[in-house]
């Protein structure tokens, strides 16, 4: 699943258009853009696009339209998207978004029906569906997160003679659910604010927490450490599972995934330590943090450790 490589210089349109997909990118996501500064400038730029339009999406199920516009609005990006499938962008669209989409995915094997998935899971926020399961759960994170990562995976490639390179698209989307997991519990204070709630009904009743996050205190019963921990553990499962993708991919593509993935574990990693700060606001890494898990990704470690474990295992 070797991404193509293609020497040509875009145009100045569409090296426009990348430039505006940047700029949205370094602003509106600090920790994917820690991530893909060490990919080359072509994987840089198409992961920008990637970003800005998955940006656009989001920003509609988030924003302040009625649910009926919010709909109009989704089912017009699908247009464009299928706009964008079906080549018909010209460089001098005004729509720089999908002018940058457009050359990304002549560029590389990118499966642009994951971004259909991304907004079939912003119709389910819009519609206002909540998920008794685990496994209902699942359902939405692959849409929002696991594409996301089987998007990525186009733009990266696996690495020549890479090792069980057929199961990369199943480890990108398991991954991408490691980190859609890590952001419900990040957000479960925000997501509230907005009358939203993703922990499973079930693991809510399990520990008394059925009543939500509003506030910074949980009603008297509620073991809310015990509901964190248990979520921790599942999405902890799910990065071990995830990180076998990184000794698939080349030396930079593995250091972008480690790098993001790396910030997603440190977050889960303070979460765990003090569960009651999500109650009180979004929890982040300083930037010295995040600096030195890229630099860590660079350097290879995690890809390599993984690789040693996955020997290990093998019969």
């Amino acid at each position: 699943m070797e991404g193509p490589t293609h020497a040509s210089t875009p145009s100045a349109p569409v090296q426009a258009a990348y430039g505006y997909c940047e700029a949205v990118t370094g602003s509106q996501a600090r920790n994917f853009a820690y991530g893909i500064r060490l990919l080359p400038n072509d994987k840089r730029q198409a992961m920008s696009a990637l970003y800005a339009f998955s940006r656009r999406v989001d920003d509609i199920g988030d924003g302040t339209l009625a649910p009926d516009a919010k709909l109009v609005r989704l089912e017009e990006t699908r247009a464009l998207l299928g706009r964008i499938r079906a080549e018909e962008i010209d460089e001098d669209d005004t729509d720089p978004v999908a002018v940058a989409l457009a050359h990304a995915a002549r560029r590389f094997p990118i499966p642009l029906g994951g971004l259909d998935e991304l907004i079939d899971g912003v119709l389910m926020d819009v519609r206002g569906e909540s998920y008794e399961t685990w496994d209902a759960l699942k359902v939405y994170c692959r849409c929002v997160a696991g594409a996301i990562g089987r998007l990525s995976l186009g733009v990266f490639g696996t690495a020549p003679g890479a090792h069980d390179a057929e199961r990369a698209g199943e480890y990108a989307d398991t991954l991408g659910l490691a980190l859609q997991l890590t952001n419900i519990l990040r957000d479960v204070r925000e997501d509230a604010g907005n009358g939203r709630t993703y922990l499973p009904a079930e693991d809510l009743a399990k520990f008394g927490c059925s009543e939500g996050f509003r506030s910074e205190r949980m009603s008297a019963g509620a073991d809310f450490a015990g509901l964190v921990h248990h979520e921790v553990r599942r999405a902890r499962a799910l990065f071990v599972e995830g990180y076998r993708l990184l000794p698939m991919l080349d030396r930079r593509s593995g250091a972008c995934v480690a790098a993001m993935a790396g910030i997603y574990r440190r977050l889960l990693d303070r979460i765990e330590r003090e569960p009651d700060a999500v109650l009180r606001g979004r929890v982040s890494l300083p930037t010295h943090e995040k600096a030195y898990v890229a630099v860590r990704g660079l350097s290879g470690l995690d890809a390599r450790t993984v690789s040693r474990q996955s020997t290990r295992r093998r019969p």
